[in-house]
């Protein structure tokens, strides 16, 4: 189509000038034919002059024509749509209007307009009917020049203020609504002249002259007016009020970031300050959260006062501003507040009701008293107009309130406001009260920890320890592996690392089981692999006497690892044994690092080959390294020992000012942040008592001998200084070694070893242990070793493969009187 054709079609209006005219008689018949209307259908006059105009309509319409003859004699006239028969057969669809017209010799005849609607750009209307549709319209719509001024808007656009029709004629938008967004709206415009493409759905959030306190939103569509030859006029744009639906549209959004953004962590003061962070982000000025004071604590809420002169304090749990600082504050977060009990707050807080106020009284205060520095101001000098506050209730119970305050957004608080409030704060108290109930369970679970784990390694002189733990359960801070150290007799230490299927308090409390059998089986001085073995018994058979299947071995003892070491700083001797259990690492002084080559014995409780324990000798100054399989753990299948141990070999390497740092950079080099597995290292650096720290003695089992072990005990002591405990020794000695020649065979050794405490130990070959008695008064013997246990601080017995060792301590801080 040419350019003329396309400006033809476009002239193809509904009037006068355009339309082809004809005239009927009053029967309907055609008196007069033009050119135009021959341009239209192809008839030529003579063809048609003469005939039914029926005989030119379709069909249907054809079978009309007396209802519309009707019509137009009732009403005066009639316009609408009609298809005709164009000359080669084709329908051709019109818009027709029929008018009366009288002839002057005063007959009656029908004007009649035709316009082809076909490649129109609508249905040609009058223009009667297109003001009715642009003037009654209830979308606002108006026109401006190209010089963005108003010539044109209907009635409905005066809803959003700004005058009538008459008063925006001439001015520009900024003239008209100076508290919306008019530069970015007249940026559209511009465009839309600019471009021609029209711009549908623009949405704009503003204060309109209608509701100069209120937001309102509104969605706008432009498009350019052109004339005949098609230069731009100017722009026609529509607006529609959609405030509810943008209103709508933010609080799903406010409630998708509450969502996201309260509850991230189990910590009761972060959680509420998400939920004032949340609600101060297009919905509040100044939001404040106070919580009773033992929720914060974790405990069950306090019973509130009802009365109406108590007083009744909170603490401040979080608040934000979309101030900087946060001014409008009178008490920080963490400080306690008093409020009197009668005051909407509390009221909320004991009702578990909500409370809004549209307006509030400028000239009143906050309702808090005793707030730390006199900081009470009224709320004109806060600057708040509007409250809303809503209790924060969970399960049933309520943990505090939420107050929400406007301070810029002259819009008070509204119901519909109020319901998205108590949504908000309902979501976040589901988190308060998880933090609440975390918090008491966490506190609990850190006491059990401090109960099992060992809060502080003993001090002793046989090595120099430093231990670091990191659970996999980042919620409790609890699992199942653990370490320890247990001084021995002899100067000698265990060192004990074990792992507990499992995490959480069951396993906690299962490894506490495990490490109290320890202890106990330490006390009787086995070794490695007779307390791994008694370990195992004792587990086996509490999992069977409990009842315990196969499936809830994580959550008991069965199938738990542990490797128990044995060293002594006397001679550097090593002893160790462990049940499926990782072996330790050694960093010899030069240090370079091996493992130690320890046969694995089946998990406890799990049954299989007996244990075997291994002897090696350490230099001064070596470092033994026990660690669970956590410190290796990749979550990596593909891993290999030798790999893992490659890993655990270079962090090793690695040296640090100090053994606890060296300890910790292990970790920190060898597991992430969140381990896959619960981690145990104990890392201890072996020492070895001087020459001068002992002192021993082959004794023939002879009675004459006892005198001679007193003299040279004697003057072993003074050569320590140790005078004060000569009489204490003296008696030790003679009860140990007399009861060694009267009950036991093979050779009798006495041995004195100064350390932290004196330490008395007399060997035989003997097999039994002695047995403490308390006699009668009438009694002539049995009161040796009653004397040794009353002048010493413990002694004992343990078995060696040549007998036994008896042995007894003295402290060398508090020696006896």
């Amino acid at each position: 189509m040419g350019t003329h054709e396309e400006q033809d079609v476009g002239r193809q209006r509904f009037d006068v000038a355009d339309a082809a005219p004809l005239l009927l008689d009053a029967r309907g018949v055609v008196t007069s034919w033009t050119r135009d209307a021959q341009r239209l259908l192809a008839y030529t006059a003579a063809e048609v002059v003469g005939t039914d105009v029926a005989g030119l309509l379709s069909a249907e319409d054809a079978a009309r024509m007396p209802e519309l003859a009707g019509r137009c004699r009732r009403d005066g006239g009639w316009a609408g749509l009609l298809t005709a028969r164009h000359r080669s057969g084709r329908p051709v669809r019109l818009m027709v209007r029929i008018t009366p017209a009288v002839e002057p010799d005063g007959a009656a005849h029908w004007l009649v307009l035709l316009s082809d609607v076909a490649g129109a750009r609508g249905w040609d209307m009058s223009r009667t009917v297109l003001e009715q549709m642009v003037t009654d319209s209830p979308v606002g719509i108006a026109i401006v020049d190209t010089d963005l001024r108003c010539v044109w808007s209907n009635a409905a656009l005066e809803q959003f203020g700004g005058g009538s029709a008459a008063q925006r004629l001439g001015r520009r938008l900024v003239e008209i609504q100076p508290g919306i967004d008019t530069e970015g709206i007249e940026a559209q415009i511009r465009h839309v002249l600019e471009t021609g493409r029209p711009v549908v759905g623009y949405e704009h959030v503003g204060q309109v002259r209608s509701a100069p306190h209120r937001e309102t939103a509104h969605m706008l569509s432009f498009t350019r007016l052109e004339d005949d030859q098609g230069h731009p006029m100017g722009v026609y744009y529509t607006v529609v009020d959609i405030t509810e639906r943008h209103r709508a549209r933010q609080r799903l959004a406010l409630l998708d970031r509450a969502g996201e953004l309260i509850g991230r962590t189990l910590d009761i003061t972060r959680t509420a300050q998400e939920l004032a962070d949340v609600a101060v982000q297009g919905f509040a000025d100044f939001v404040c959260v106070d919580l009773l004071d033992s929720v914060l604590r974790g405990a069950e809420p306090e019973p509130v006062p009802r009365g109406d002169t108590d007083q009744v304090p909170l603490r401040r749990a979080g608040h934000q501003s979309v101030n900087a600082g946060v001014p409008e504050a009178v008490v920080e977060i963490g400080e306690v507040a008093t409020y009197l009990a009668g005051s909407p707050p509390i009221r909320s807080l004991v009702t578990g009701r909500s409370w809004r106020e549209e307006r509030l009284d400028p000239l009143a205060k906050e309702w808090a008293t005793d707030i730390p520095g006199d900081r009470t101001a009224t709320f004109l000098e806060l600057g708040l107009h509007s409250v809303l506050i809503v209790p924060i209730r969970a399960r049933g119970v309520t943990l505090g309130v939420t107050t929400f305050f406007r301070r810029h957004r002259q819009d008070p608080f509204d119901e519909d406001d109020l319901a998205l409030a108590e949504d908000l704060v309902s979501r976040a108290a589901v988190c308060v009260d998880n933090a609440r109930r975390y918090s008491r369970e966490r506190d609990a679970a850190l006491v059990l920890q401090r109960s099992l784990l060992p809060r502080r390694l003993p001090e002793q002189d046989a090595v120099e320890v430093a231990a670091c733990y990191r659970p996999a359960d980042e919620l409790t801070g609890l699992g199942g592996d653990w370490y320890d150290l247990i001084t021995l007799s002899g100067a000698r230490v265990a060192l004990v690392v074990g792992e507990v299927p499992g995490h959480g308090i069951d396993a906690a409390a299962a490894m506490g089981r495990l490490r109290t059998a320890v202890r106990t089986l330490a006390a009787l001085d086995l070794p490695p692999d007779e307390v791994l073995a008694h370990l195992d018994d004792l587990v086996g058979r509490t999992a069977h006497e409990e009842g315990f299947g196969p499936e809830e071995a994580g959550v008991q003892q069965v199938g738990s690892g542990c490797v128990y070491v044995i060293y002594d700083p006397v001679d550097g001797q090593c002893t160790m044994a462990a049940a499926g259990h990782p072996a330790p690492a050694v960093v010899l002084p030069d240090g370079s690092v091996s493992f130690v080559d320890l046969p694995q014995g089946p998990p406890l409780g799990a049954g299989g080959p007996p244990f075997e324990s291994v002897e090696l000798a350490l230099a001064e100054g070596s470092t033994l390294a026990l660690h669970t399989d956590g410190l290796l753990a990749r979550g990596d299948r593909d891993s290999t020992l030798d790999a893992d141990r490659d890993r655990l070999r270079r962090a090793l390497e690695r040296l640090a000012p100090t053994l606890d740092l060296r300890c910790r950079a292990v970790v920190d080099a060898l597991v992430p942040d969140r381990p896959y597995d619960d981690v145990a290292l104990l890392m201890a650096r072996t020492r070895l008592l001087g020459a001068d720290q002992v002192a021993d003695w082959d004794l023939p089992a002879d009675p004459a001998v006892v005198a001679d072990a007193r003299k040279e005990a004697t003057r072993q002591l003074t050569e320590w200084g140790l005078e004060d405990l000569a009489f204490t020794t003296e008696l030790v000695v003679s009860e140990l070694v007399t009861n060694a020649i009267r009950y036991a065979d093979g050779p009798i050794r006495l041995r004195l070893i100064r350390d932290r405490a004196l330490i008395c130990e007399v060997s035989d070959g003997g097999a039994t242990a002695p047995h403490l008695r308390h006699p009668r008064t009438t009694d002539e013997g049995g009161r040796g070793l009653l004397l040794v246990s009353q002048f010493t601080q413990r002694w004992g017995t343990r078995f060696v493969p040549e007998g036994k060792v008896i042995w007894a301590e003295q402290s060398l801080t508090d020696p006896p009187a």
